[in-house]
This record gives structure tokens, C-alpha cells and sequence, in this order.
């Protein structure tokens, strides 16, 4: 799927919006490498997937400290994947992965194709217990699921805060997405609240200054903007309300 495939032109615009960013959502590649470790030991030669990749920033990192002969990359977004190859390619790691088109909800590997598989940021797009539930099947037997997700870090999130996530994506506790993945079928090995950087240094910061430079007579690239500074904002005024944790999660037999 490419521009020309979508008929929203406020979707287009936010996806316009982030072309060229390394980072489409919080993270850094110290809590991917972090993560990483906190999967524990993998097969030699691991076979790994990063679903959701956007334009590639943890598939980079992935590459870089495991011994994986291939990564499978997956997003819907074919510009994003092309931002991955030709970073791959300049990184001379181009031959390390594989990039395909398809959503993550609809994957035809078989089961046990991977030791790990990888998706930071996106499993909202399919819903946490989806993801968990669709792709637990792709794990090899004692194979790693790291997901990161959004979700509240108070009892009692401000209502603006409420609001807005009850609006774009409700949100659960870490408690509850820990129940949500036992009952899945895995051992949650580890959770990891991502630090207030991971969303501003290398997203929030970026993504700020592209609102600013907006052309005001594009109309569609106006509202997506100020649909990203409201949430820019939001994270300002009630960041301890929420966050992204990375749940480190091992495929029960």
C-alpha cells in the first residue's frame, strides 16, 4: 500500500507527516538493544520477525546484535519499507532483510517460523489481545514475543488524559496486559516502562518541528498536525498518567 492506495486524505497526510523519520512512535534503540537482552539467549542463527516496522528503526538495530541470517520486516506501508531498504542498503546489512507489504494481521508463515518476532508500537493497530493471539502461533517452541503498548501508570489518569486515549486506542493497565498475555498462553519474562526520552528525542521533538513548518493552505496536512500537536501536548501536560511498556513474553509449550 502506497498514497495512491488511500482515499483519507487526513490519513495521507499523517502518514506524509512522518516520511522520512526514523522513529514513528516512541523508542530508541537503547530500549530495543535493551529489550533485546532482556529476551535472554537465542538460537544460534535465530529466525526473527519485526512486525509493524515502519521504516525500519528496531529491524536496523535487530540486525546489528543478533547473528539472524535474515530479519522478515512486515508493514502495510510500502514508502516506509522502501525508507528500510535504502538504510539497510547504506548500512551495507541490505542482504540481512527481507522486507514485505502485508498487514500484520495477515500473515502466511507457517507455524514455529520464528524464535523471535518483534513489533514495537504497532500491535495497537490490530489490538494487543489480537496480536498476542494471532501471533503466538508463529513462535518456535520456547520462542520470544517483545511487544511494546501503551497503557495507563495511574489508577487515576487525569479526565483530559482519559479522554483522549478513550477517543484513539482505550487504554489498560500493565497489570492487565499481563493477565491478558498469561492467559494467552506466555510467561512474561519482563516489562520495561519506556523512559519520557524514548517519546520526545527522537519522535515528539522531530515530529513537533515538522507540524510547525506546515504549509497552512494544505488543508488535510493542517488537521493531521494539529491532531499530532494535541497529542504532543497531551504527553506534555499528563505524561506520568501513561506510557509505552515493552513486554518481554515466552511461548508457553
Amino acid at each position: 500500500m502506497d498514497l495512491t492506495d488511500i482515499d483519507d486524505p487526513f490519513l495521507q497526510a499523517s502518514l506524509r507527516l512522518h516520511h522520512g523519520m526514523r522513529h514513528h512512535g516512541p523508542g530508541s534503540a537503547e530500549t530495543t538493544r535493551l529489550l533485546l537482552s532482556l529476551a535472554g539467549p537465542l538460537p544460534p542463527r535465530p529466525r526473527v520477525a519485526d512486525l509493524g516496522c515502519g521504516s525500519g528503526a528496531a529491524t536496523l538495530v535487530l540486525a546489528e546484535e543478533t547473528d539472524a541470517a535474515e530479519i522478515t520486516a512486515v508493514d502495510i506501508y510500502e514508502p516506509f519499507l522502501g525508507e528500510l531498504r535504502d538504510a539497510a542498503a547504506s548500512a551495507g546489512i541490505g542482504d540481512r532483510i527481507r522486507t514485505e507489504a502485508r498487514s500484520i494481521d495477515d500473515l502466511a508463515y507457517p507455524d514455529g517460523a520464528f524464535d523471535l518476532v518483534w513489533s514495537e508500537g504497532a500491535a495497537y493497530n490490530i489490538g494487543f489481545d489480537s496480536a498476542l493471539r494471532q501471533w503466538r502461533r508463529l513462535l518456535a517452541p520456547g520462542g520470544a514475543l517483545v511487544v511494546t503498548e501503551c497503557g495507563w501508570t495511574t489508577d487515576r489518569p487525569a479526565p483530559q488524559a482519559r479522554e483522549f486515549w478513550d477517543e484513539m486506542y482505550p487504554l489498560r493497565s500493565t497489570a492487565e496486559n499481563v493477565a491478558a498475555a498469561t492467559a494467552a498462553g506466555y510467561t512474561v519474562e519482563a516489562v520495561y516502562l519506556l523512559p519520557d526520552r524514548d517519546w520526545f528525542d527522537e519522535y515528539y521533538t522531530v515530529l513537533e518541528r515538522r507540524v510547525a513548518a506546515i504549509d497552512p493552505g494544505d488543508e488535510a496536512m493542517v488537521r493531521a498536525g494539529a491532531a499530532q500537536q494535541r497529542e504532543i501536548d497531551l504527553r506534555r501536560a499528563h505524561g506520568g498518567d501513561y506510557g509505552y511498556a515493552g513486554y518481554v513474553l515466552r511461548r508457553r509449550s
